[in-house]
């Protein structure tokens, strides 16, 4: 075929379907051997997980009905992957990268699958993911999971993926496949987004549907779109979108949520827009190259009408520490998914987890459950107990109200701008969206990005400053997938 797969967009994708030059199945098997030579050969990058056993006859399906009745939308035949915690009522697992849940198939889809599905979307797979999303224990590497083992980065094999939707991201990385889905709870879709040198957008928890995910945190939780282009992020967002009656977060975006997003995608967008750079606390990790690849992203937004206020300092960053929110709502929220596997499911608890990992230790245990063991025994489920509840609040009173929101207000801005995932913390526990984006590589060969953040439904305000960024800082390039020596 004369149809260039790598780096291909949704936009051109379309194109080339409209014009007869390629078909959805097609493309299915174009992807189908990159995962075989790259993803389970070769470097052996293991980002894809598991295959839809029916991706070709859905795509052969769409193709069909394209030719009598013309295309859904931008979606139609594009194969997308999903984390392994979200549900699909079909013919694949949904683990989390467990083994207690290997064998673990989900009634329905999940809001979002469905509506993926009604899109158009080809569900091609499921990727490999930290397991649990990284809530399993201490000192599990990013992008491992017992169930589908270790994930590489394409670009370093020496570097994390970080985590914890990391085949999501890598997937898309290596040209795996068109788009992927990951999740967040704190970090999970911008720091392997930055680490893969790709587009990762975690919204405003409610603006996507959480139903039908295994979940961590009721408070933090959401989905988000991973891509190469913040384009193509946004025609999976303005799909995925939506109100949900089984999703009571969902209701929070009622008059907000816009029902296309691509309107927002203005070059020019960057043009009188106030950009606050909290440099206190959020850039003493970084190294003097990385420091040097921000603060040249900083002159070309100024350079592009930018106002900068540099530092824009968040006065309570130091004072945001350990929060007992997650480990306590993740008992909670782990039984409730559970309950609804169905009457066949075997994984009823937490505790029928921890019982099947420690019947399973050299399958299961190789960096061991305490996390696990913490929720089970330290946890009621009730969420009553004194110290999540004063925890709940004091996250919400740093983060947000004398967090984010009193810095933005002080300097009239639009964004906020961390370098590379590192304002992840504040934004997940606020609930506010933010979107990484590609701004370079380090002389190793690691991506590096830069991360815009707003406040709650502001996703308007990330793309018109991400997309107009990118637009004049194409530097996002794929992984040469060669064997290192």
């Amino acid at each position: 075929m004369g149809f260039e797969l790598t780096e291909a967009t949704i936009a051109q994708i379309q194109a080339a379907m409209e014009s007869g030059e390629l078909t959805a199945r097609q493309l299915i098997l174009m992807y189908y051997e990159r995962i075989a030579e790259h993803d389970k050969n070769g470097l052996t990058i293991n980002s894809v997980l598991e295959l839809n056993p029916d991706a070709l006859f859905i795509a052969e399906a769409l193709d069909a009905e394209r030719a009598l009745l013309g295309p859904r939308g931008p979606l139609h035949g594009i194969p997308v992957l999903l984390k392994d915690n979200i549900n699909t009522g079909d013919k694949m697992h949904t683990s989390a990268g467990s083994l207690a849940l290997a064998d673990s198939y989900a009634l329905d889809d999940a809001f979002l699958v469905a509506r993926l599905r009604e899109a158009g979307a080809v569900i091609m797979g499921k990727a490999n993911m930290t397991e649990f999303a990284n809530f399993m224990t201490t000192g599990m590497p990013s992008g491992y999971s017992s169930r589908g083992g270790q994930v590489l980065n394409p670009y370093n094999i020496s570097t994390p993926t970080g985590g914890s939707s990391a085949g999501s991201a890598v997937a898309v990385a290596c040209n795996f496949c068109t788009v992927s889905v990951g999740t967040e709870t704190s970090g999970s879709i911008l720091n392997p987004g930055n680490l893969g040198g790709i587009v990762g957008f975690k919204p405003t928890v409610g603006l996507i549907s959480r139903s039908g995910i295994l979940p961590l945190s009721n408070t933090q939780d959401t989905a988000g779109p991973m891509a190469r282009t913040v384009q193509d992020a946004v025609l999976l967002m303005n799909v995925m979108a939506g109100e949900d009656s089984e999703d009571a977060a969902t209701r929070s975006g009622t008059g907000k949520r816009h029902q296309d997003y691509t309107e927002f995608l203005d070059a020019g967008g960057l043009q009188g827009a106030r950009i606050g750079i909290p440099r206190d606390y959020y850039f003493e990790e970084l190294t003097d190259e990385q420091l040097a690849l921000f603060n040249h992203t900083l002159e070309i937004m100024r350079r592009l009408g930018a106002t900068i206020i540099d530092p824009a300092d968040i006065r309570t960053a130091r004072e945001i520490k350990y929060s007992s929110v997650v480990l306590n709502e993740f008992k909670t929220s782990l039984g409730a998914y559970l309950a609804g596997l169905g009457p066949g499911a075997k994984m009823r608890s937490l505790r029928d987890i921890i019982d099947f990992n420690h019947a399973h230790p050299t399958e299961t245990l190789r960096y061991g459950q305490t996390t696990l063991i913490d929720a089970q025994f330290t946890t009621s489920g009730t969420l009553t107990e004194p110290q999540y509840l004063r925890d709940r609040l004091t996250d919400l009173r740093l983060c947000k109200e004398e967090g984010i929101d009193a810095t933005m207000q002080e300097h009239g801005l639009d964004a906020l701008l961390f370098p590379a995932d590192f304002g992840a913390r504040i934004t997940s526990r606020a609930g506010y969206p933010s979107i990484v984006v590609p701004a370079g590589y380090t002389s190793q060969g690691v991506p590096f990005g830069i991360a815009f953040a707003a406040r709650a439904y502001e996703e308007p305000v990330l793309i018109r400053l991400a997309y107009a960024f990118e637009q004049h800082h194409k530097v996002r390039r794929p992984p040469s997938l060669r064997s290192f020596l």
